[in-house]
């Protein structure tokens, strides 16, 4: 049995999800409420994925062991594969040499939604972009819902989304990777740099990944991309417009004769296609998030409504309304004269360069490690030396960022706890202690927001304990 591109995943239809974490679980529950016959693997031991099997189990799924799956790969339609499974690993590739197509979870999604879609991918700020889009849609009083790598499984959304609602999707290139026919009606790209370098062989096949995100768009679509990027703004030139099969709307912070959107004399004007001459949306002050790279976002997100026809009014009040998303630049407690900032979900250099420039220099005592992802730290190292007073380095790539910080005074912690207290007794009165690893958590911590919550909870226990600083 074979599917084609009409292939909507329902009744009796046999289907493996490769994956148990959230979006394997969810894609379980969909296709089972739909009718379709499924099975779940994991390449974890199955101990340490009982909750998962359970779970699955009682939506009336199967569960298959590693060992059980050869007798049975030939019988399976189609296999979804969660986003966190590389496309290299034994399970995966059994399945597509068993001649079975494989799919990612945002392209079952597609397949099954009725509304139209928005879809925001880029290294940093996506979340918060995605967030904020969605916003501004309901701020027009539309019905909307947000899924994807935002946190809450896109396939759930799209779901029970009605044909006249509006579907927002935060996308990673993980997700991008084995798309088929995903096409959102409106795309936007924010950036690039350098991020997951242990799963991508070079930044030009991560790219690639990334502008997937337009590759079945057509003349009734619209791409919204960075003009300031430099891995993007190629596209806008005669060298690589002819990838983009659709109508392409560009933002960026200077005027260019290429700019849908643009910043000038302390606000942002949209020069809609074909109109005589440009509006203004807003000006950049009465944005409420720090730093400059959340004036990026907030011009993607605006682009990207617009295209979808939401109004400037709507718009604006959404961005006045909107408050910053939990670890992301997020004030968690001031203890003498000292504010503490989470900015757990900083995964990678790029976004924690970008943090350190939303505070005055060497007001930072940085908190930064984990899980390294084959990046390069030697950016990230000099901004440190540039902007931070001190760097609190944790985890398995506390040496390798050590050896790019050089006049930055450089201390070490075990535990996110300790690291709260050296922080404490190095910063004065007036600075930041700042979160913001650059890794991946899994060294430590169970996620991104496992560790922002342990860090919260230590600055919590030092406000409580009145610990005189340098303790």
């Amino acid at each position: 049995m074979t599917f084609d591109s009409t292939n909507d995943f329902s009744n009796g239809q046999r289907v493996l999800v490769i994956g148990l974490g959230r979006s394997g679980l969810a894609t379980v529950e969909v296709l089972r409420a739909r009718g379709a016959e499924v099975w779940a693997i994991d390449d974890k031991p199955a101990e340490l994925i009982e909750p998962a099997i359970r779970e699955i189990e009682a939506a009336g799924a199967t569960f298959l062991h590693r060992d059980e799956l050869e007798p049975l790969v030939s019988g399976f339609g189609a296999a979804v594969v969660s986003p966190g499974v590389p496309l290299t690993t034994p399970t995966v590739r059994r399945v597509q040499d068993a001649g079975i197509p494989v799919y990612s979870e945002i392209e079952v999604a597609y397949r099954i939604c009725r509304a139209p879609i928005l879809a925001v991918t880029g290294t940093k700020g996506k979340t918060t972009t995605t967030a904020l889009l969605g916003a501004m849609l309901a701020a027009d009083g539309r019905t909307v819902h947000v899924g994807g790598n935002i946190g809450n499984a896109l396939i759930r959304e799209t779901a029970k989304a009605a044909p006249e609602d509006w579907v927002v999707a935060e996308v990673s290139s993980f997700q991008l990777e084995s798309i088929r026919s995903f096409k959102p009606r409106v795309s936007l790209i924010l950036n690039l740099s350098p991020d997951h370098l242990d799963r991508y062989h070079s930044m030009e096949e991560y790219r690639e990944a990334k502008l997937r995100i337009f590759a079945n768009q057509g003349p009734g679509d619209i791409f919204v991309g960075n003009l300031d990027d430099p891995y993007f703004e190629p596209l806008s030139t005669d060298v690589e417009s002819y990838r983009i099969p659709c109508q392409a709307w560009w933002f960026s912070r200077h005027p260019h004769r290429n700019s849908t959107l643009y910043a000038r004399d302390g606000k942002i004007y949209f020069a809609r296609p074909g109109a005589p001459r440009a509006q203004a949306v807003m000006p950049i002050d009465e944005i409420p998030l720090l730093g400059e790279h959340n004036v990026i976002n907030v011009m993607g997100a605006a682009a990207a409504a617009l295209a979808a026809g939401v109004p400037i009014a709507a718009i604006r009040e959404a961005v006045k309304r909107f408050q910053a998303l939990p670890h992301r630049l997020q004030t968690v407690g001031e203890i003498d004269g000292v504010r503490y900032v989470d900015d757990s979900k900083g995964t990678n250099p790029g976004a924690v360069i970008a943090a350190l420039k939303s505070f005055d220099h060497r007001r930072v005592v940085a908190i930064c490690g984990g899980k390294a992802k084959g990046t390069d730290f030697s950016e990230m190292g000099d901004e440190l030396d540039e902007r931070a007073r001190a760097v609190v380095l944790i985890g398995e790539a506390a040496d390798a960022i050590a050896t790019h910080v050089v006049r930055a005074a450089i201390h070490r912690a075990d535990t996110m706890e300790e690291a709260v207290d050296v922080a404490r007794g190095l910063a004065q009165p007036g600075d930041v202690v700042l979160l913001s690893p650059g890794c991946a958590s899994f060294d430590m911590f169970e996620s991104a927001e496992h560790r922002g919550q342990v860090f919260t909870a230590a600055v919590h226990a030092l406000a409580e304990r009145g610990a005189p600083r340098g303790a």
